[in-house]
């Protein structure tokens, strides 16, 4: 689910940016129109919440690297006392 809501974040950051560039070429020299700039905060806004469930998904281990060169974590070192042999 976490994976699915990133995926659509980006495909929305990508939509946003061409709808700042089709405002950016449709409203040249235009002082008035300011709908590049929103598209820009719309952007930023999506990107912020992108960043964020980042962040959440690894915080919560959900989002992690599973790369084949990495055996991940070492396993922590015990102290447990040997047991003596008689």
């Amino acid at each position: 689910m976490l994976k699915a809501a990133i995926i659509v974040l980006m495909l929305a950051l990508v939509a946003s940016l061409g709808s700042g560039f089709y405002y950016l070429m449709l409203d040249q020299g235009d002082a008035k129109q300011r709908r590049t700039f929103h598209s820009l905060g719309v952007r930023l806004s999506i990107a912020a919440v992108l960043m964020a469930l980042i962040f959440y998904g690894v915080a919560t281990g959900q989002l992690g690297h599973m790369n084949p060169w990495d055996p991940g974590p070492a396993p922590q070192a015990t102290q447990d006392e040997p047991t003596a042999s008689p």
